[in-house]
């Protein structure tokens, strides 16, 4: 098994230990869910795999559906304009924006209300800025 299946395995299974899964991995992840199937798919096999995940440490309020998607869609948009063939290591240096948590290329497209409003953590919800 390749370390790219292994790692999504982890992930998936919710067998991925905590520590050594921070953001960067979670983008790794996305990624990788996203190579493998379409859009609608990839949203609910990662959401659903992230909510293992965190329900697996006893805290299925880590959860937020709006930070999850809008990463999702971000990645997918970027997996796009980089072309097909494109491997983890060149679109982690072509988007080092995608890669910081805090700050996060989302504060260019949420306010810090939307983001941690209850709405927000558990259903989508739309950009409430436009980007510079």
């Amino acid at each position: 098994m390749s370390d790219e299946r292994r790692f999504l395995d982890d992930f998936e299974s919710g067998r991925m230990p905590e520590e050594g899964f921070g953001h960067r991995e979670h983008v790794r992840a996305a990624w990788l869910v996203l190579r493998d199937c379409p859009a609608a798919e990839a949203i609910a096999r990662f959401t659903a795999a992230l909510q293992r995940f965190a329900a697996a440490r006893g805290r299925p309020d880590l959860y937020h559906e709006t930070v999850t998607w809008a990463f999702l869609l971000l990645v997918r948009e970027r997996r796009a304009r980089g072309g097909a063939g494109e491997g983890w290591e060149d679109f982690v240096a072509r988007n080092p924006d995608l890669m910081s948590w805090k700050p996060s290329v989302l504060d260019a497209y949420y306010t810090r209300e939307t983001l941690s409003s209850e709405l927000a953590r558990r259903c989508f919800v739309f950009p409430d800025r436009i980007p510079a």
